[in-house]
């Protein structure tokens, strides 16, 4: 009789969209549904946030919860969000730009008990953020876990810069808004979940205003960086979830975003379950 050949590696890479990667809670129940584990995760910006809370151990069902408690009740949100505002005239109006500490937002918006280091997740996990003065990407695996989120999660206009070792970080979505090419080389199935959706024109108007033109042209940089890199590699399962009817700070629509990509979470247990079955097949044959 043949032996039972190992179960497949497989390794998952959240993407960055904000609020539109709230759809990301699907994903990670379905590998539950399956009983899969992965042996690592990758995530920029909001990828990096739920993908590390994972990666601590919470359950795809946790995550979907403590998603929407930090966003069910609007009068909190604001209650929170005026803790976070500047606290001296030069803050306020010192740059132009009112900016949050991303650090304070994730000590009000994450849920408790996360490790305070990368070496004491159940899942190893790196999260992508941008060397600004250096333009290039930088992976973080070790050390302090909420700082190495908040500067994957800063977005410039919207956060403040988060220094690490001496080097200002911003959001990781700058260089790679969809990290799957940062799992480990010995992950043999790869799931990666793009979230950046593209601009969707508004009714009864015919162009963005200033707002959707600074996010759209985001979108559309972002999804170019995608479009080369899946030239050159394609992960085994590319999920994109319909996302594109909601903005980047839709985080007050939560359980909409949740509630309209609900479809995700099937189409992701049958291909993984597929892919799974079908290299099953191919390791009890010998190969392809």
């Amino acid at each position: 009789m043949s032996p039972v050949p190992p179960p497949r590696r497989v390794g998952v890479a959240l993407g960055g969209g904000g609020a539109r990667g709230l759809a990301h809670v699907h994903v990670l129940e379905a590998l539950d549904d399956l009983g899969v584990k992965p042996v690592a995760i990758t995530g920029t910006s909001i990828g990096a946030i739920l993908g590390s809370a994972y990666a601590a151990g919470m359950s795809g069902a946790e995550v979907r919860e403590a998603v929407l408690d930090a966003f069910r009740r609007p009068s909190e949100i604001w209650a929170k969000l005026w803790q976070l505002r500047p606290k001296s005239f030069a803050d306020l109006f010192g740059t132009g730009l009112t900016q949050f500490d991303p650090e304070r937002v994730l000590d009000l918006f994450l849920p408790e008990g996360l490790p305070k280091r990368f070496e004491d997740l159940a899942i190893p996990f790196t999260a992508v953020a941008t060397d600004f003065y250096g333009c290039r990407e930088v992976e973080i695996a070790s050390g302090p876990l909420r700082r190495a989120v908040a500067a994957s999660i800063a977005l410039p206009i919207v956060f403040r810069p988060v220094e690490i070792d001496g080097v200002p970080m911003i959001d990781g979505s700058v260089v790679n808004p969809l990290p799957f090419d940062r799992l480990p080389d010995d992950v043999d199935l790869v799931i990666a979940v793009d979230v950046v959706g593209a601009p969707e024109r508004a009714a009864g108007r015919s162009h963005p205003n200033a707002r959707e033109s600074i996010f759209g042209a985001s979108q559309i940089l972002m999804q170019t960086v995608i479009t080369e890199k899946l030239k050159a590699r394609r992960p085994d399962i590319l999920v994109r979830p319909p996302v594109d009817a909601f903005g980047v700070l839709d985080f007050l629509k939560a359980a909409a975003v949740i509630r309209s990509t609900a479809a995700v979470r099937d189409d992701v247990r049958r291909q993984l379950g597929a892919a799974l079955e079908g290299r099953l097949v191919e390791d009890l044959n010998g190969g392809p």
